[in-house]
């Protein structure tokens, strides 16, 4: 019988405030963050925003606890669905792959080599597939493969996306209902959907199917939930100076409260874990634009995190999985028609749509002084010796 694997795959955070400069400095040391016409330039930037920018960061970090939940919450998700394989009478091994801090992608994938897994599900923990999330970890898999071909297994499959997942869309609507029946009207409380956004280029030019699942997983969830409410979908952690997909959360927020809505529960649908745009973004700077808009009472939907039937959802994506004939990464750049694994490349900023929110827009402020720079020959970057 075959060793099998589940590597689950997310971005990662800083487990504590001494994290986070390094993981500052993973983060826009990726293309997929900044992208720039000259490559050599990457790193020298990201160090500069890393440096610059750290003590601003751990004051984000610091409200809610000093630290990303992720990886804790990651790995409680991977022993509960370790567990639940094994009562369904299937023995795996669990990874957990990060893309920007410990345990790394690299790390998973050299302790998979040395266990000598021969089976491995790669099992993104992101329900919708964008070209940002997913299809950025799927890249670096097959970068990892192709330069130590030793390190793949002989044989692995992709779950490129999920949001249809029967028990995925049974914990969302109980989670929303769990906050619906808190509110004085439960049939009357307006049901706020909010995504991380992308660029809209991603859409109409990369052909990413992202916003496409978004909406058809809202709908799904609605017609699971079975509720009369009103529900809206909106996007958020805008950033930058391109349009982004719309309507923006903020936007959608003041324009509810000028309806007069009073009682909102808030899910965010893109996340499976709690972490900083949940437990900062959503909770802190979103609630206070609602309350200033006049929502009374605003609620959340809690993420799936170890929630049993969350659990089982992933249990059955993983045995469907093993089920099936094997889904490659080639594969995953073709699940639509228009799909590419890399967006255009060109002087456009650009954010992965998991990343940590203020961590974006700071990164801006970074870009635009290197703008200055580059069209003005003065500027940080020329008085560091970074640029000539």
């Amino acid at each position: 019988m075959s060793r099998v694997g589940v590597l689950l795959l997310n971005l990662g955070g800083p487990d504590k405030l001494e994290d986070v400069g390094p993981f500052l400095y993973n983060l826009f040391s990726d293309p997929e963050i900044i992208r720039l016409p000259f490559r050599w330039l990457q790193k020298p930037l990201a160090w500069l925003i890393a440096s610059r920018r750290t003590k601003t960061s751990q004051a984000n970090y610091k409200q809610i606890g000093g630290g990303s939940p992720l990886r804790r919450i990651t790995e409680a998700q991977g022993q509960a669905l370790k567990q639940q394989l094994a009562d369904l009478g299937q023995e795996v091994n669990i990874y957990v792959g990060m893309r920007y801090w410990h345990p790394y992608t690299e790390e998973a994938i050299a302790q998979i080599a040395q266990d000598k897994i021969e089976n491995l599900v790669v099992l993104p923990l992101y329900p919708q597939f964008s070209i940002s999330t997913s299809g950025s970890s799927f890249r670096l898999l097959e970068k990892l493969w192709q330069e130590n071909p030793e390190l793949q297994p002989h044989d692995y499959t992709v779950i490129p996306s999920w949001y249809k997942q029967p028990s995925y869309l049974r914990v969302m609507a109980e989670l929303i209902a769990q906050e619906l029946d808190q509110c004085p009207n439960p049939d009357q409380a307006h049901i706020f959907f909010s995504a991380h956004g992308v660029p809209k280029s991603y859409v109409e030019e990369a052909g990413d199917p992202y916003e496409q699942e978004i909406e058809e997983c809202t709908a799904l969830i609605m017609q699971t939930l079975h509720r009369p409410n009103l529900y809206t979908l909106a996007y958020q952690s805008r950033v930058g100076p391109v349009e982004w997909l719309q309507p923006y959360t903020e936007d959608a927020l003041e324009q509810l409260g000028a309806q007069g809505v009073k009682d909102i529960v808030v899910v965010p649908i893109s996340f499976v874990s709690e972490h900083i745009e949940t437990l900062q973004e959503i909770d802190l700077e979103y609630r206070e634009i609602a309350e200033e808009s006049g929502i009374d009472n605003f609620r959340r939907a809690s993420a799936p995190n170890t929630h049993p039937v969350f659990i089982k959802a992933l249990a059955e994506l993983v045995i469907d999985a093993l089920d099936k004939p094997s889904f490659k990464l080639s594969q995953a750049a073709q699940m639509k028609k228009r799909v590419k694994m890399y967006p255009q490349e060109n002087w456009e900023w650009g954010m992965t749509t998991s990343a940590e929110v203020w961590n974006g827009r700071i990164a801006m402020l970074g870009f635009i002084a290197l703008m200055i720079e580059l069209v003005t020959g003065h500027g940080l970057l020329h008085l560091i010796g970074i640029l000539p």
